[in-house]
């Protein structure tokens, strides 16, 4: 597999929420789990943005998604800490880990940006400061080839 060189990216304006654990709801003898109040409103609204900014079909085929997620710096900080975290001198290397960002967003944005996401087959993601908390997202339709990287 490899690139076939058109790409879409995205930028939301929305500061990333992980993927929590989920409730597990008892009724009687049923039980089932739902997501956290967190987590859900996140992945509503991203749903709502993609599909206010995206309006063609969603991709039913092998893609390769990049995912950078602009958190926001701590307030706690000095002024000089800021500005290095700002300058990514200084990468977050604190909780949420990157895979729970990933996990939240790829289910928010299924049905809207790709059918499921089972489409995945590459992925990079990265985890940065930044003073306007946002989700960037390039995706990379991949076409079959010699099957390198």
């Amino acid at each position: 597999m490899h690139e076939n060189g058109i790409s879409m990216w995205f930028r939301f304006a929305i500061e990333p929420v992980e993927q929590q654990r989920p409730l597990s709801v008892h009724h009687g003898k049923r039980t089932w789990t739902v997501d956290r109040d967190k987590s859900r409103i996140y992945k509503q609204k991203l749903h709502a943005l993609a599909s206010n900014e995206y309006k063609g079909k969603p991709f039913e085929e092998a893609i390769k998604v990049e995912l950078t997620f602009y958190r926001d710096i701590q307030k706690s900080v000095s002024k000089k800490e800021y500005q290095r975290r700002l300058n990514n001198a200084v990468l977050p290397t604190v909780k949420p880990d990157t895979d729970n960002y990933i996990k939240s967003t790829l289910d928010a944005l299924t049905g809207v940006l790709w059918a499921d996401d089972n489409i995945i087959t590459d992925i990079v993601a990265r985890k940065r400061y930044s003073d306007d908390p946002h989700v960037f997202i390039k995706i990379t339709p991949m076409t079959e080839g010699d099957g390198g990287a």
